[in-house]
């Protein structure tokens, strides 16, 4: 064999052991140590790379301890837990090399002032009113002439589309809109409206018929301003005065539009029965407001995970009044975990489940997990999760990580969660920047 022959054979050799060192398990975990790590100042972040490899890591030490070690630079076994710690906030690097040699990775750490906050579990009422006139259906007006239409279909409005404007002035009362088709109507003039759809706004005319049986101007339009229900308080964070609830959006119930709040408030509501969830029919609490003058907080947001708003004391009948640190959604695993909610009364419980499966999510998403009810107590009480449970929160290792959302229909002892970091930031608690880091809320 000639020399051409021999190093032929040696880098086919070569790429065959690397293709094999690159396909087992512990370089592949290896290979998943991340470019970023984020950690809340003060708490404590276990990694885990299951890696026989020793390493030299380099960190500052102002910024952060590796193993408890206040040294610049520390020997550690990639096979072994390693434990990461900040006492202050700010951004620093931690780099690895193999062997205490080979430069393998220079990992950027991000250290985020530490969040606190005290978990929910309570159910409350929601009344909310919308910021204009929701669309929530269409209906013939029989005119003078025996001819049946709809005026509002005949001008181009939609179910689910808002109306916001009526010849150039806001309303969001539906009793406004018949006092102005009234006037509209006799004095023989069409209405400008104007309207907002998928975020868009759109301006229509639409000319009232004169109902001949009821005898009024009608537009031909089922038109709603508010909505109403029950849910389950998520968080509320103290030092901002701010709570988040439900983990998912309120939407109309005719037109399954996600209702644009103007303004809304929270209330205490206790919970009375339930009515058990079935395969392929979901229960529900069934409760009812309490102490209607004492309102728990406004609504200021209704987003993709949950309403938000002003809270200034902390909720009656917590489970416990102390605030207990958040997680971000990498450090959510699979495994036990607990959720708070009511099941009678106003007492929050503390029920056992199971986190199935964590989605990877590098940005907000629905559906972050799929949490199982193992509990047997509430199995036997509600059957799984029910409607009005969304919203409760779910702790894992003394961490707030998530919030129950949805149901599955088919198999009700178990459902979806929400990371409550996507919540924590519709909550304007945490801000993410433009370069992905997550910081504290000014």
């Amino acid at each position: 064999m000639n020399s051409s022959q021999r190093k032929r054979w040696f880098g086919l050799v070569l790429v065959f052991f690397i293709c094999v060192i690159g396909s087992s398990t512990p370089f592949q975990h290896f290979a998943a140590i991340p470019n970023e790590l984020r950690l809340f100042s003060g708490q404590l972040k276990r990694l885990q790379y299951g890696v026989p490899v020793h390493a030299e890591v380099t960190v500052d030490p102002q910024m952060l301890q590796i193993n408890g070690s206040t040294s610049h630079s520390l020997s550690v076994n990639l096979n072994e837990p390693l434990s990461l710690q900040s006492s202050q906030s700010g951004q620093t690097k931690m780099k690895v090399k193999l062997f205490g040699k080979i430069p393998f990775k220079t990992v950027k750490v991000n250290v985020v002032p530490d969040l606190r906050v005290i978990p929910g579990g309570q159910t409350i009422g929601v009344k909310v009113k919308s910021s204009g006139i929701l669309v929530v259906g269409h209906h013939q007006v029989a005119g003078s002439d025996g001819m049946k239409q709809s005026p509002g279909e005949a001008a181009g409005l939609r179910l689910g589309d808002l109306i916001v404007k009526i010849n150039g002035t806001s309303i969001n009362q539906v009793h406004r809109v018949a006092e102005l088709s009234e006037k509209a109507g006799n004095d023989k003039r069409p209405l400008e409206v104007t309207y907002k759809r998928d975020g868009q706004l759109n301006k229509t005319l639409l000319n009232p018929v004169f109902d001949a049986e009821d005898k009024a101007w009608r537009l031909g339009l089922y038109i709603r301003d508010s909505a109403a229900g029950v849910g389950t308080l998520t968080f509320y964070a103290p030092d901002q005065g701010v709570y988040g609830a439900l983990g998912h959006v309120i939407t109309d119930m005719d037109t399954q539009t996600p209702i644009d709040v103007g303004e809304g408030q929270i209330l205490q509501s206790s919970v009375t029965s339930i009515n058990k969830s079935q395969n392929g029919e979901p229960g529900e609490k069934r409760a009812h407001f309490v102490k209607e003058s004492k309102i728990l907080g406004n609504v200021e947001r209704n987003t993709p995970f949950g309403i938000f708003g002003k809270m200034n004391e902390v909720p009656t009948h917590s489970y416990s009044e102390k605030s207990v640190p958040v997680a971000f959604a990498e450090d959510v695993k699979e495994g036990s975990a607990q959720i708070l909610t009511v099941v009678n009364g106003q007492k929050v419980e503390r029920f056992d489940i199971e986190i199935v499966h964590v989605s990877k999510q590098s940005g907000p998403a629905t559906k972050g997990m799929v949490i199982k009810i193992t509990d047997k107590r509430l199995l036997s009480k509600t059957g799984g999760i029910v409607q009005g449970m969304s919203g409760s929160p779910i702790i894992q290792d003394g961490k707030l990580v998530g919030a129950v959302t949805h149901v599955f229909v088919n198999d009700p002892s178990s459902g979806y969660g929400c990371f409550i970091e996507w919540m924590l930031q519709d909550a304007g608690v945490l801000l993410k920047s433009a370069n992905g880091y997550i910081g504290e809320a000014a």
